[in-house]
């Protein structure tokens, strides 16, 4: 992968297949938040992304090996919000769902094992110059996704099923989250 072009190609492809997971979680959480906090949510997704990014390129940088299976354990904070989820089923919408930045930061993180294995290889490989090429690429795919998700989250019929379910099904979703992170990061393995 020598050219900008091959590198825009597979910062891309390696943005998109790593980040499809929060993208879809990050629709689900805007979908119960109120409105007002999309900016500040937006802003808390892009730093866990910078974040990630960050740690991936810091960790390739040092040629520091961090097993994957280690950043599983990040899967006790989709857990915790499933268990207060859980406890708060009966409380008002209004309370139950309070996403804030941190929630959004933290979730974002979490889901980030598979986003850490791919980018490491990928921003160590190719130089200094590719490996900034691959950030901007990363950050115009963070820009699209939570514009992406805005848009889905504002959809009546996403927003109809989440008034409707979401007291319900938002438990289960983080158990599954916790779940995905592990096996993504092959804690058990």
């Amino acid at each position: 992968m020598h050219t900008v072009l091959g590198v825009i190609v597979v910062s891309s492809l390696a943005f998109v297949g790593t980040m499809i997971d929060n993208f879809f979680a990050f629709a689900a959480q805007l979908s119960l938040t109120n409105r007002v906090r999309f900016q500040r949510v937006s802003i808390a997704h892009a730093l866990g992304v910078f974040s990630l990014i960050v740690l991936a390129g810091g960790i390739g940088s040092l040629l520091t090996s961090i097993p994957l299976r280690w950043v599983g354990v990040l899967c006790v904070a989709p857990w915790a919000l499933g268990v207060h989820a859980w406890r708060q089923r009966h409380s008002s919408v209004s309370e139950q769902y309070r996403r804030g930045a941190l929630t959004t930061y933290l979730l974002c993180v979490a889901l980030g094992g598979d986003n850490i294995a791919v980018w490491i290889p990928l921003l160590r490989a190719n130089g200094k110059w590719h490996e900034l090429v691959a950030v901007i690429v990363f950050a115009i795919w963070e820009t699209l996704f939570i514009l992406g998700s805005q848009k889905v989250a504002t959809h009546p019929r996403v927003i109809t099923f989440g008034a409707t379910y979401g007291r319900t099904l938002i438990p289960w979703v983080y158990a599954a989250l916790g779940v995905l992170i592990l096996i993504e990061c092959g804690t058990f393995s």
